[in-house]
């Protein structure tokens, strides 16, 4: 026999020898099972997902007006490499009288000193003042807090947009927010779609 041969003899013995494979039967029950599967799958990754790394947050008040309303839904990123920084929107759940998330926009970080004219409505951070394109009017509502304010390490110094309807950072009542108070930083409104 030459080599052709051989390789022939050999390829249809291989063939007769694989076992034929058993057709699997589809039943109803068995496509119920792999559909559930997927779901179960599929709510765990979701849950996964809304437990470390994002979460919905309803805004609740006018104090971050014009840029998020009563009744938005954001998603807020728990992750936040590099930290918060300045012009950030957080989410806090810092202790206070009224016991409620907040939602402000971070002004000042540890290191930083914040002043704020009330006459001409500005406010400056270290010496500069901020181009606020994102508030809804100047800033010459006061609270009890006297300025400037050292901004102390691992703190942050928050305000509404709305700052003349914003209980924040101006207000003993909240104060410097604690950075191991915040539960994450908003990345977009998810509801209603604007």
């Amino acid at each position: 026999m030459n080599t052709v041969e051989k390789f022939r003899v050999n390829f249809e013995q291989t063939q007769q020898e694989k076992p034929e494979k058993k057709k699997e039967k589809l039943t109803a029950f068995g496509v119920l099972s792999d559909f559930l599967d997927s779901v179960k799958d599929a709510v765990i990754v979701v849950m996964i997902i809304f437990t470390f790394a994002v979460r919905m947050v309803g805004v609740e008040g006018g104090s971050m007006l014009p840029t998020y309303e009563d009744g938005d839904w954001v998603i807020v990123s728990a992750m936040t490499p590099g930290g918060v920084e300045h012009g950030d929107v957080v989410v806090a759940v810092q202790p206070w009288e009224r016991n409620v998330p907040i939602i402000k926009r971070v002004i000042g970080v540890g290191g930083d000193t914040v002043d704020i004219d009330f006459s001409s409505g500005e406010v400056s951070v270290n010496g500069e003042i901020l181009n606020e394109d994102y508030i809804a009017e100047a800033t010459h509502l006061f609270y009890d807090v006297k300025f400037p304010v050292q901004v102390e390490e691992g703190k942050l110094f928050v305000m509404g947009d709305n700052r003349n309807n914003s209980i924040d950072s101006r207000s003993s009542q909240i104060g410097l927010i604690d950075e191991r108070y915040i539960l994450g930083k908003t990345l977009r409104t998810i509801y209603p779609i604007k």
